[in-house]
């Protein structure tokens, strides 16, 4: 599963340098200095580096997992119609292959092989796209509430800088992070914050990747005629 909200993890990312950017922006500078502005952020060589896996730190919280599992009970009954599309496939050719079956009858059950193969990777594409839509839009929500958690992390941790590595090398920049690794400390805060309870199945273990919709549906090549 690869996340593509980029600009939405820059901006949390960098939210503890609001002030910063502020004070630093003309077109943002206040026409006088007002009691309640937050002061400027100032050069900190003792600043630290560290990594998150964001996408990993959302669907370990409480709250991702529950939400991961109830949209995966949701297409359940979707991956079992695939299924059940790709056996009838299989049907037909296992009938292709009987014996005594004439060229003429192989050339229909061809055809109809053809038609609901086409079908089975028109409705499994759109499944695919439709859970992907959803699990977004789960990402979306918890990485809002997140912002302050990680914002919080950054700021009482003395962080200048935060790297997703939720796309590892070599389709990501980072090689190697493990000492610098804060997602489960995000996590543990963000459950605390939250008061959301773990998932019954689940609790106190790392949950596994998020499903997609069913993979293993796609016929493979039919028979040549």
């Amino acid at each position: 599963m690869k996340l593509k909200f980029i600009g939405t993890l820059a901006a949390v990312l960098l939210a503890s340098a609001f002030a910063f950017s502020q004070a630093n922006s003309p077109a943002a500078l206040p026409s006088a200095p007002g009691a309640n502005d937050p002061p400027p952020i100032s050069f900190n060589p003792n600043a630290k580096v560290a990594a998150i896996n964001v996408q990993e730190a959302i669907f370990g919280t409480n709250e991702g997992q529950r939400a991961i599992e109830a949209l995966q009970k949701k297409f359940d009954p979707k991956r079992t119609e695939l299924t059940n599309q790709k056996g009838t496939i299989d049907a037909l050719k296992k009938q292709q292959t009987a014996a005594g079956v004439t060229d003429e009858r192989k050339g229909e059950l061809q055809r109809e092989i053809d038609q609901k193969q086409k079908q089975l990777e028109r409705d499994a594409q759109d499944a695919q796209e439709d859970f992907q839509g959803q699990q977004q839009e789960i990402e979306s929500r918890l990485l809002q509430k997140m912002q302050p958690v990680i914002v919080k992390y950054i700021q009482d941790n003395n962080l200048g800088m935060v790297v997703d590595v939720s796309n590892p090398w070599p389709n990501g920049p980072v090689l190697y992070w493990a000492p610098l690794d804060i997602t489960k400390a995000i996590v543990d805060a963000y459950n605390k914050e939250s008061g959301a309870a773990a998932p019954g199945t689940s609790s106190g273990t790392r949950p596994a990747a998020p499903r997609s919709a069913p993979t293993g549906t796609k016929p493979s090549t039919p028979p040549s005629k």
